[in-house]
């Protein structure tokens, strides 16, 4: 599968969601508006006053068919000299409550399901592509320049240290002379033995806790990357 396909269908499950969950609303605010309406011309059959008190509200909310919306709904009167107007309204976080948001959420589920396998795929197959190097249960990735230990998890080191690692990986052997890392790593330094100690120092603890593998040195003169007894 190539990322674009993964990233169409992520768009087209968030998509189809959204399209879910609008018609969900528009559906329920229809319906609501015929509830709104239905009773609230009951309501004023019944009352026959141009005067709402808390009994008109009680009524009106008796008229309603819809459980959820008794309490929220509101009745609101527009005056004009002496015609007046009822309107009946209900806020949009009620309409949004009451409707039916099932499908869109599980479409929703789905989608961040699918982002997370199909991350979670790709990067596992850039683990074990064509370019890819194991040793000691520590694995390089040339095509995204990473080590990952052998559960797949990207072994965070420094420039420095992962310019060393890249040569150990690349030499043969796994054997670095002194001089050959000095003159890749500080070619302008003219004694750079101090530097490289500090350096292999803190690169060993890293190295071992994430492979089984070990930094050597012999005699400060070589160092050699070695799969632990």
């Amino acid at each position: 599968m190539k990322p674009y396909a993964s990233i169409i269908v992520f768009l087209l499950l968030v998509l189809s969601s959204s399209v879910a969950s609008i018609g969900s609303y528009c559906a329920t605010e229809k319906q609501i508006a015929y509830d709104l309406n239905q009773a609230l011309a009951l309501t004023l059959a019944e009352k026959r006053d141009n005067v709402i008190t808390p009994d008109t509200i009680r009524i009106f909310n008796n008229h309603l068919q819809l459980a959820a919306l008794r309490g929220k709904a509101v009745i609101s009167v527009a005056a004009r000299q002496k015609d007046f107007r009822c309107y009946a309204h209900c806020s949009a976080a009620t309409i949004f409550g009451i409707s039916d948001q099932r499908l869109p959420m599980a479409l929703v589920s789905l989608a961040m399901l699918w982002g997370m396998m199909s991350t979670l795929y790709f990067r596992r197959r850039s683990t074990t592509g064509n370019n890819v190097q194991s040793y000691g249960g520590l694995i390089f990735c040339a095509a995204d320049s990473r080590f990952y230990n052998k559960h797949r998890e990207h072994v965070k080191l420094t420039p420095m240290q992962q310019q060393l690692m890249e040569m150990f990986f690349r030499s043969p052997a796994y054997v670095l002379t002194k001089q050959e890392i000095c003159d890749a790593l500080w070619p302008k330094k003219e004694d750079a033995s101090d530097t490289l100690y500090t350096l292999i120092r803190r690169l060993k603890p890293i190295i071992e806790a994430n492979s089984n593998l070990h930094i050597e040195a012999d005699r400060g003169r070589a160092y050699e990357l070695k799969n632990k007894a």
